[in-house]
């Protein structure tokens, strides 16, 4: 099978947050379990929309649902690191576009993931993908 490969220009990330691995990140092969490591993306997500002024669910029943994850890991992280997460937001499109992540060691910058969440906008009152609303694409094109 073939493996992913991810790369991202530096320029694409425009927010970071920082995170420890808790104890109950670690996996039977004492290091971060890949579980762990989607929930602290999906925090770092999180975090990054309310930097921007962003909400998950906007008006009318609309919000971002993620339609897939891809992550390629690059090296271990084991308790207590501080891991950096940097965050940004690429290839735009009708109805969504990408969350792209840099995990790295707070303390030596030793990667440790690359990781990219697709998203759309969607109604769940119709249940239906819509567009991507202009203000956002405004505020990263």
């Amino acid at each position: 099978m073939a493996r992913i490969k991810l790369s991202f220009p530096d320029e694409v990330f425009i927010f970071s947050t920082t995170m420890p691995v808790r104890i109950t990140d670690i996996n039977g092969a004492n290091h971060l379990g890949n579980d762990a490591l989607i929930s602290m993306l999906s925090e770092a997500r999180a975090q990054f929309m309310v930097k921007m002024g962003l909400q998950e669910q906007i008006s009318d029943g609309v919000g971002i649902v993620v339609t897939d994850l891809a992550t390629m890991y690059q090296s271990e992280s084991f308790f207590p690191e501080i891991l950096r997460f940097e965050v940004g937001v690429t290839d735009l499109n009708k109805y969504g576009g990408d969350y792209v992540f840099r995990v790295t060691k707070e303390a030596s910058g030793q990667p440790v993931a690359l990781a990219k969440y697709g998203f759309v906008f969607f109604s769940f009152r119709q249940k239906k993908v819509v567009e991507l609303p202009e203000y956002f694409r405004e505020r990263f094109s």
